[in-house]
């Protein structure tokens, strides 16, 4: 009988339960994502408490069906959104109260970590670069979050420095306002992109903002706005906002390693997972791509850092 390491993250976009084996392989990786009605943009916290709150008896209901082979020895969540003091966001309520129901009815400890480590752990694990000790660069860009950060391995998860990203708009937030204003059904990062990579012609000019490692994003917006009534070409317009994007992305993780020096550049976070910007960024020395189910959010993650803090302590 295998020893089995549970993991639960409930973000604003997603319920995520997972399991790992004691060999590290992924038994479960259960994603129910939260309901948003046609034509808005995400959820208020309250209503992601409530849809959590829904979510989690079906996802542990199908958690169970992976467990029949093991005993389980330690259940992680997302506690916060990132190792910082005061870091909070009422979501990850729902997921630390069905944590400690499920450790205590499994008489298991409960570990609790960040959000961000838990991207940074399974992005880690998904582009093959494990075991690493060492210091990096991650990239966590997602519909809340678009920041570079200076990482290494600390007792719980990462010490994560935050060196560079957005100066205004999250990254996903502009490819969800862009793919609203086209008619998308959010969360678009799919849909943006599968109609980006229909558009065959040439961009229009469009100026980066960019200082040092932190630029701009907010003039996206009102530039696509202007052109989609000129054009009326979806496809150009998608193509536009994610080519956008990874030009900004590009030349910050330039101005990063010319800072802090050559290192590995680790891509965690849903808009990571997008090919575009990813073949934008593929020519840069040290950067590794998770694929896109370890990409966007998930609790495997949570459920690797819970393995390995079960084995630090016994």
């Amino acid at each position: 009988m295998k020893d089995l390491f549970v993991g639960i993250d409930t973000s604003n976009y997603t319920t995520s339960v997972a399991c790992v084996d004691s060999d590290g392989e992924i038994l479960a990786n259960i994603k129910l994502p939260l309901p948003v009605k046609e034509g808005e943009l995400g959820l208020r916290q309250q209503a992601a408490l409530f849809e959590h709150t829904k979510n989690l008896p079906d996802a542990f209901l199908r958690l169970n069906e992976h467990l029949a082979n093991g005993e389980i020895k330690a259940v992680g969540v997302s506690a916060r959104p990132r190792n910082h003091e005061g870091s909070y966001m009422p979501c990850f309520l729902a997921g630390v109260a069905g944590a400690s129901a499920f450790a205590s009815a499994a008489k298991a400890p409960l570990y609790r970590f960040s959000h961000q480590c838990g991207h940074i752990r399974a992005a880690l694990a998904g582009a093959g670069l494990l075991p690493f000790d060492g210091v990096f660069t991650a990239l966590h860009i997602s519909g809340g979050t678009t920041e570079i950060v200076l990482c290494k391995r600390c007792d719980n998860g990462f010490e994560c420095e935050i060196t560079g990203g957005t100066a205004d708009l999250c990254a996903g937030q502009a490819v969800d306002r862009t793919g609203v204003m086209l008619g998308f059904p959010f969360p678009c990062g799919p849909h943006l992109e599968r109609s980006a990579l229909e558009f065959s012609g040439k961009l229009p000019p469009m100026k980066l903002s960019i200082k040092d490692t932190y630029f701009n994003l907010s003039g996206l917006e009102n530039m696509l706005q202007k052109r989609y009534v000129e054009t009326g070409d979806k496809s150009e317009i998608s193509r536009m906002c994610l080519d956008f994007i990874a030009r900004s992305l590009h030349k910050a993780i330039e101005n990063q390693l010319a800072k802090y020096g050559d290192m590995p550049v680790i891509c965690s976070g849903g808009v990571m997972s997008n090919s575009i910007i990813k073949e934008k960024l593929s020519d840069i020395s040290g950067i590794a791509f998770a694929p896109p189910v370890l990409s966007a959010d998930n609790a495997v993650g949570i459920a690797y850092l819970t393995k390995e803090k079960y084995l630090e302590n016994f």
